[in-house]
């Protein structure tokens, strides 16, 4: 069975992982990471959830003083779109190995073409535009319209470059020279597309490509990953590939990450804006409530092995899984155990995620936690802090600890039935190791 699993599982794994238009997503967004994480702090702390917070600040800094640190978050907040496009052009170049810096260049130009500039607003002599970006079409609303463009204009960047339709300069001329005028035309190519594009749009009942992407794509996908149907098959995907394994978190996210990223941002944008959070998932909810200490939540199975099980070899390995453990970091235990290609634990590391993501689910629904946030901490952050900063609430701190213990339940006959496979392991090994060699019988007529 489990050989038949995996012919059909590593073929899939394979070709996302390779796949070059989601391997290119998946870097694009790591442009965003660091920026996001950055800003997420400043936005922390102009909203820290103590009661009292900000007047007490206010009396150091002034009233208002929020502001400063809310002008850092939307900086970042407010323009991912952007920063989306740019890194993916850059990967999807790199992954068609074109030039890099122009894929950037071209698919950031070809955003702003298809971008409408003509602000309505109402002013003192009636309605009237104003040009400029808005910044609902530079950021979550335009992340999904951003990956389109990025991947499009950098194709046919590179398909006219690979034609040979180039300005080839003569021998003797800067190389730095050379590449810019050799990505004149196909730039050329790529902008007079766009500019049909936007044309075309302007005679359709969507009137923007923004508008279209965001109704037909951008809100059935988000819908679609707002909903615990589709985080039931996400953390399906993330556990089943570690068993034969393969970095789980890794292929599926190459598919979801987009999703939850405009979910995580959508509930920033209410937080700054003062309004009610939209959505139950995030990335800080399957971080911090769904695979709390790595995938398949192993933090419990750590903890269960340092407390009940008498094999060294669980032991000694529990002893080094644990820090690592506390800060989401669980190679040791999946390949050291190990977990991978374990029918006896792979029960256990896919049950105890999708128990905590149904449990958790249902407890956010029902108001006994708050929604989270959207201030994106990095993933290595521990639980019992990660639930606090990720909610505002220590009932969500006092959650995380409820479902340590429950897996800590779940996993123990597992883990148990493996300690006294490798205790009998140890006895066997023991035992032949003291088995005194005997020449009591030897006679030379054996030789």
């Amino acid at each position: 069975m489990f050989s038949g699993l995996e012919k059909i599982l590593m073929p899939i794994a394979d070709k996302l992982g390779k796949n070059k238009i989601l391997v290119a997503i998946r870097d694009g967004f790591l442009v965003t990471t660091p920026l996001i994480i950055v800003g997420s702090i400043f936005l922390l702390i102009a909203n820290f959830p103590i009661p009292g917070w900000s007047e007490m600040v206010a009396k150091f800094l002034g009233e208002g003083w929020e502001s400063w640190f809310t002008n850092v978050s939307t900086a970042i907040f407010s323009i991912t779109a952007l920063f989306s496009c740019m890194g993916t052009g850059y990967a999807y170049a790199r992954e068609l190995k074109g030039d890099k810096i122009q894929g950037a260049a071209v698919a950031l130009v070809s955003f702003f073409i298809v971008m409408p500039t003509k602000i309505p607003y109402v002013g003192v002599d009636g309605p009237a535009n104003v040009s400029g970006l808005a910044f609902e079409y530079i950021g979550s609303n335009g992340l999904f319209l951003s990956l389109v463009i990025a991947l499009t204009s950098v194709w046919v960047f590179n398909w006219v470059y690979r034609k040979g339709w180039t300005i080839k300069m003569p021998d003797g001329v800067p190389p730095a020279v050379c590449d810019s005028f050799a990505a004149l035309i196909p730039s050329a190519f790529v902008m007079t597309l766009f500019f049909f594009v936007r044309i075309a749009f302007e005679f359709t009942p969507y009137e923007t490509a923004h508008n279209f992407i965001y109704q037909v794509l951008q809100t059935p996908l988000k819908g679609f990953g707002n909903t615990l149907g589709a985080q039931i098959v996400y953390s399906l995907a993330c556990s089943g590939f570690w068993f034969f394994g393969i970095n789980g978190p890794a292929v599926a996210n190459t598919v979801f990450s987009p999703i939850l990223k405009v979910l995580t941002i959508e509930n920033l944008e209410a937080l700054q804006a003062g309004l009610p959070l939209p959505n139950i998932f995030t990335g800080p909810f399957t971080d911090f409530f769904t695979t709390f200490g790595g995938g398949g939540s192993t933090l419990s199975l750590v903890i269960v092995m340092l407390l009940f099980c008498k094999s060294k070899r669980i032991t000694q390995l529990g002893k080094l899984s644990i820090v690592p453990g506390i800060f989401g970091i669980n190679e040791p235990i999946i390949f050291g155990l190990p977990i991978v290609l374990n029918p006896i634990l792979i029960i256990p590391f896919i049950g105890v995620p999708l128990i905590n993501l149904v449990l958790s689910t249902i407890i956010t629904q029902i108001g006994i936690i708050p929604y989270t946030t959207g201030i994106s901490l990095p993933w290595t952050t521990p639980i019992i802090f990660s639930g606090y900063l990720s909610t505002g609430s220590i009932v969500s701190s006092l959650w995380q600890v409820v479902l340590l213990v429950l897996g800590c339940v779940i996993y123990f006959p597992f883990i148990k039935i493996l300690d006294k496979q490798y205790l009998r392991d140890e006895e066997n090994a023991k035992n032949n190791e003291d088995e005194d060699i005997s020449f009591d019988e030897l006679a030379f007529d054996d030789l």
